[in-house]
C-alpha cells in the first residue's frame, strides 16, 4: 500500500510600490525567496506578474507525509514574508492542501 503525500500550495501576491524597476523588483523577490527556500526547505518561486515593476506573485511548495503538517509549515511561512518583506504590501493569499 503506498503513503499517504499532502502538497500544500501557496500563492501570494506582493504590491511593492516603492519599486521602479524590474531591477529593483528582482532584488527584492529573489532574496525574498532564497531566505525563504533556506529556512524552510521548500520550493519557492516567481510565478506570475514577472513583467510587472510593482506586483509580484510568489509559489511555495511543501511536501509532507501528513496534510497539517504542509498546512502549518505553509503558515510560518505566510507570516515570514509578511514579517520580512516590509517594503511590500500582501495584495492576495491563497492556500491549497492536495492529497495524493
Amino acid at each position: 500500500m503506498a503513503s499517504a503525500v499532502a502538497i500544500g500550495i501557496l500563492r501570494v501576491v506582493l504590491h511593492l510600490p516603492e519599486s521602479g524597476s524590474l531591477k529593483s523588483k528582482r532584488m527584492v523577490v529573489s532574496s525574498l525567496l532564497s531566505r525563504i527556500r533556506n529556512q524552510f526547505q521548500v520550493a519557492a518561486a516567481e510565478v506570475g506578474e514577472r513583467d510587472r515593476w510593482q506586483l509580484a506573485e510568489l509559489a511555495i511548495c511543501c511536501v509532507s507525509s501528513d496534510a497539517s503538517h504542509a498546512g502549518e509549515v505553509l503558515n510560518r511561512v505566510l507570516a515570514f514574508v509578511e514579517a520580512r518583506a516590509a517594503d511590500a504590501v500582501l495584495a492576495d493569499v491563497s492556500t491549497e492542501i492536495l492529497r495524493v
